[in-house]
């Protein structure tokens, strides 16, 4: 397991996020909260980060070092061995290279511009302002674009933060707004006559308003997605799904899957009258235990999550 340091006030130190420039191991033990002993193991036992060095031999580094050591950081937390880290961010980075190529007329360079903004009223707790900005990123972007790189990139990083004086006050308030706007488009959603998906987070696994995105995300037109309340029981999603008579059920986790998940799963879709999807990040990480099975993994990232349900639901992709 990683040592781990507490973060300290960061009120005298430069953000990265302010600066391209290097930054010596012990500011980034500082900004990430990883002891300096970690980071070195992580960069010569598993190869995680590559920093640069001085002639002296002093390590540096990059803002996009840091980024790395936050997404180690977000996977050792759902659950992923450091040993298995390493291939999980290397395809989450190729990934991110198809989403980029399609997502061509977008400027990169808008979103920290959007993201600062949202910071402002989030620090100042403006729900005014706040809910005008959401309106105009928004109406701006596609919703997997405006979510994906505009507003979860925000509220990832105040989760992160949430132990430092304010910051837990400042997620809260930026939680609970994304929370009751996603689950307001979801619910005009189900008020169509589309057919319905119903999705049910394996309880613990993950939080509420990653839940309601990727429904949010998984959703179409043709295709409104009904989302069970936090805490659903595993073992009544059969009843749940006997009594809606959903076209699908897609049951999400962001946590690494326990060496029983997929005998569950599998269990669980013998009593279903539908298909059976898995969805979030444990769908990437149990997709080689689910192979063969009735079982689809549909990924975690919103296009594809989408992209895939269709093409199982129409015969196009087997399981």
């Amino acid at each position: 397991m990683p040592v781990i340091t507490a973060p300290l006030d960061s009120t005298s130190h430069q953000d990265p996020a302010d600066s391209d420039q290097l930054f010596p191991i012990r500011e980034v033990s500082r900004l990430t909260g990883v002891n300096p002993v970690t980071l070195r193991a992580w960069e010569r036992r598993y190869g995680l980060i590559q920093p640069t060095r001085t002639e002296s031999g002093h390590r540096l580094y990059s803002k996009s070092d840091i980024e790395t050591v936050h997404r180690i950081l977000d996977w050792i937390g759902r659950g992923v061995a450091v040993s298995k880290v390493g291939k999980i961010l290397a395809r989450d980075d190729q990934q991110a290279t198809v989403v980029r190529s399609e997502q061509d007329t977008v400027e990169d360079a808008e979103w920290p511009q959007w993201q600062a903004r949202l910071r402002q009223a989030v620090s100042g707790f403006d729900d005014r302002m706040l809910e005008r900005l959401y309106g105009q990123i928004a109406g701006t972007y596609p919703l997997s674009v405006a979510f994906q790189n505009v507003l979860m990139p925000l509220w990832e990083e105040l989760l992160r933060h949430r132990s430092q004086f304010g910051q837990a006050s400042e997620w809260l308030f930026y939680d609970a707004f994304l929370c009751a706007q996603v689950a307001q488009r979801l619910h005009l959603a189900c008020a169509s006559p589309a057919p319905r998906v119903v999705m049910a987070a394996i309880p613990g696994e993950c939080r509420e308003l990653e839940l309601l995105v990727a429904a949010l995300l998984i959703s179409r037109d043709d295709l409104a997605v009904k989302v069970l309340g936090m805490g659903q029981p595993f073992d009544e999603l059969t009843l749940v799904c006997e009594k809606t008579q959903p076209c699908a059920l897609v049951v999400f986790s962001n946590h690494s899957p326990n060496h029983d998940l997929h005998r569950r799963l599998n269990r669980l879709a013998l009593t279903m009258d539908c298909p059976l999807f898995l969805a979030g990040a444990a769908s990437e990480l149990a997709e080689d235990d689910l192979a063969g099975s009735s079982i689809g993994c549909l990924g975690n990232e919103g296009r594809l999550m989408q992209r895939r349900l269709r093409q199982f639901l129409n015969g196009q992709l087997d399981t």
